[in-house]
């Protein structure tokens, strides 16, 4: 039996540990904060592109590009995006739960970028065509990457949209 010194030392280590996890939560969910932050500030971006690229399509006349020609089929690609570690609270759980139940179908395609989307894609059974990883600063190269597969999976006309969650 360990000795009442024993004990307390090892209640120390743990108390120790639990402050070295919460510090490091800390930093995950800062680093996740930015990367919010600067997605949501290129939507404005995005929503103007998509209204120019409306506009274009408008006006080309007899334009045609299979990127711009709508697919009736129900065949999809998801892009999930999820982070590696569990350290950032519930956004991981909270994007996967909203990506099972309303999203993924048996005829989804999921591309993973970051682990857990991965771990979770094998868990639940989806199709997994292709696991990504990113650094904490993402580069345009790394997603390129992901950006390939999807063409490469709509060109191939084994999906008929692409999705990102």
């Amino acid at each position: 039996m360990p000795s009442t010194r024993d004990i307390r030392r090892r209640i120390v280590s743990v108390k120790k540990t639990a402050q070295i996890t919460s510090a490091m939560e800390k930093v995950a969910q800062a680093k996740m904060g930015r990367a919010q932050n600067a997605a949501l500030a290129g939507r404005p971006y995005a929503e103007l592109m998509n209204r120019v690229l409306g506009e274009v399509v408008e006006h080309a006349g007899d334009f045609r590009h299979p990127f711009m020609e709508a697919r009736g089929g129900e065949k999809r690609a998801m892009i999930l995006v999820t982070t590696d570690k569990g350290m950032c609270g519930p956004i991981n759980s909270n994007l996967l739960r909203l990506v099972s139940e309303g999203f993924a179908t048996d005829q989804t395609r999921v591309i993973a970028a970051g682990k857990k989307g991965a771990q979770h894609a094998t868990r639940v059974g989806w199709d997994l065509a292709a696991e990504f990883d990113y650094s904490d600063t993402p580069v345009f190269a790394e997603a390129r990457a992901i950006t390939r597969m999807a063409v490469e999976l709509f060109e191939n006309e084994e999906v008929d949209f692409v999705d990102i969650a």
